[in-house]
């Protein structure tokens, strides 16, 4: 049955990292402003927020993140000079990103986990469910998840996390969860979590990835975490103790996800997901797969 919960309204993308995987491209740059096609990837997560109807989106940022708050904001110099060029489809472009959503910032300070980055936006979210969307995985907009997974938490209330099955061998490098079938064929009750099992130990292969639908009773958890794996407030640590006590938070649920995600966390996937993403451009995709193809049949 259908019961009736705050509608979701906001958005919360952790960007405090530091980028070491790329570095030195991320020495000076933040890494997700770093381009995917001839967009940055942060973009693509603000887009998804907005087209599941979040159109309150704040940024946990640190240092060196200033770009960010640039990007989304007005440039009217850059502005000025394509109007008067009479360049209309690169200044639609360029004003694109400043008018996708109401944008806010606060800075993370002292980095101690994705725990601690979800706790530093609780002031802004306040008393009401909220969405957090991790920068490293990039979701195509043909399968809407978030917009899913809100679903799901306006049926069920409590917190919903986005699940996909990964092959055992690599379920360590992900937050593991045990699950317990429901009537919904892609959604299933989560009754436990463990971040990062060694395989033989792994409740299952459903690893979960970077998209959360959160009940703000999450925040009084998260202040009560202790440092766990890494030294760091993990979120899956609070996640654990919400589905162990449903009377607080409500319960947990996942959705299984089976569409398109792309990672631009790891080099290798990241340059996947640009030449996967590439290729079903229509303005760029037939002459970079003929390209492509002409390429891999002389590398072979």
């Amino acid at each position: 049955m259908t019961q009736s919960h705050p509608r979701i309204s906001k958005a919360v993308i952790p960007a405090a990292g530091l980028g070491t995987r790329f570095l030195p491209a991320t020495k000076a740059t933040p890494k997700e402003m770093l381009p995917v096609v001839d967009k940055p990837a942060i973009q693509y997560v603000v887009e998804e927020a907005v087209s599941a109807g979040l159109d309150d989106v704040l940024m946990i940022t640190g240092r060196n993140k200033r770009p960010l708050e640039d990007h989304f904001d007005r440039n009217y110099e850059l502005e000025s000079a394509l109007e008067k060029k009479g360049d209309a489809e690169r200044l639609a472009k360029v004003q694109e990103s400043s008018d996708l959503a109401t944008m806010h910032y606060v800075r993370q300070g002292d980095p101690r986990g994705l725990g601690h980055a979800v706790l530093c936006a609780a002031p802004h979210v306040g008393n009401e469910p909220f969405a957090v969307l991790l920068g490293d995985d990039l979701i195509d907009p043909r399968d809407p998840l978030l917009q899913r997974m809100i679903e799901v938490q306006e049926q069920y209330g409590g917190s919903v996390v986005a699940l996909m099955e990964v092959a055992p061998e690599q379920i360590h490098l992900y937050g593991c969860a045990a699950v317990e079938e429901t009537e919904d064929s892609d959604v299933v009750k989560v009754s436990g979590l463990v971040e990062k099992p060694d395989p033989a130990d792994a409740p299952s292969n459903y690893a979960i990835i970077g998209r959360y639908v959160l009940d703000p009773h999450v925040f009084d958890i998260l202040r009560r975490t202790e440092p766990g794996r890494g030294g760091e407030i993990q979120l899956t640590d609070a996640l654990q103790q919400l589905a162990e006590d449903e009377k607080v938070g409500g319960p947990v649920h996942g959705v299984v996800f089976k569409g398109r995600r792309y990672d631009t966390g790891d080099r290798g996937d990241y340059l996947r997901a640009i030449v996967r993403l590439a290729c079903e451009r229509e303005d760029l995709g037939p002459d970079f797969r003929t390209w492509l193809r002409s390429y891999v049949t002389e590398e072979m």
